[in-house]
């Protein structure tokens, strides 16, 4: 049985996907990485991670993006709203979000990284 090689998503600058790409490499583990800055977003993956993990997992609402959206927004914000709001601003879907397979990890933490790849 193969396993499928884990996919990174999110913003090369970002401090975080730097220290999960850094683990990543000094573990010695192939990944692909998809930066949503330079090859977007998919609506249809978009609707998919929100029916698995919610729009409130999914959007990170410390983040400026998040604060800089309309109040209105924010407090009425839905499942279709939230994919909009994803495509039109990747900065704000947290970082990073790691595929596995069929699991899908979000945030970085050596820890817990240590645990899926053991």
């Amino acid at each position: 049985m193969s396993v499928s090689k884990p996919v990174m998503y999110g913003i090369n600058n970002c401090d975080t996907i730097k220290k999960a790409k850094a683990w990543l490499n000094e573990n010695q583990i192939d990944f692909d990485f998809h930066d949503y800055k330079k090859l977007g977003t998919n609506e249809t993956q978009l609707k998919s991670w929100v029916q698995e993990m919610g729009w409130q997992q999914l959007i990170n609402q410390r983040g400026t993006t998040w604060r800089k959206l309309d109040e209105s927004r924010r407090h009425s914000m839905n499942d279709q709203d939230a994919i909009l709001v994803m495509q039109e601003n990747p900065s704000i879907i947290k970082r990073p979000l790691l595929i596995i397979g069929e699991q899908k990890v979000l945030g970085f933490k050596a820890e817990q990284y240590q645990q899926l790849f053991n």
